[in-house]
């Protein structure tokens, strides 16, 4: 199973990605309510989706999944991956103030994405030297 692990979290780390990233192109989920005009989450979204960043993130998501779930480029889909994660981090600490923290998407991603980094450890080490 201890190999195995580290497929399955790829798997999973990558379906999410694929999903939010092309739910963002079809609108698949609902998103639910918008946040309260004039709140920093607004602001927030209001600067970067109207400028076609937020579409970028998106494009960058997709293939990161794509690379995390193929066992082959996963180090790869982790580099792509890592400063999206930062920020889903970042914009759920600061801009919502920790409340978004406990979401199960933010939380699923963090730790697999975690694990993976964990796992190939050795891998990204060698990227200092």
């Amino acid at each position: 199973m201890k190999e195995k692990a580290p497929h399955i979290a790829g798997g999973l780390l990558g379906l999410a990605f694929v999903v939010f990233g092309l739910n963002h192109f079809f609108n698949f989920i609902p998103m639910g309510d918008p946040p309260p005009e004039g709140s920093p989450p607004a602001l927030f979204f209001g600067a970067i989706a109207p400028t076609g960043y937020l579409t970028f993130v998106k494009v960058i998501e997709i293939a990161g999944g794509v690379l995390v779930a193929i066992p082959k480029t996963r180090n790869f889909g982790l580099l792509a991956l890592g400063p999206v994660v930062i920020n889903i981090l970042a914009f759920n600490i600061f801009l919502t103030k920790g409340a978004g923290l406990m979401q199960p998407p933010v939380i699923l991603v963090s730790v697999l994405s975690a694990y993976l980094l964990w796992c190939g450890r050795k891998q990204f080490l060698g990227l200092l030297n």
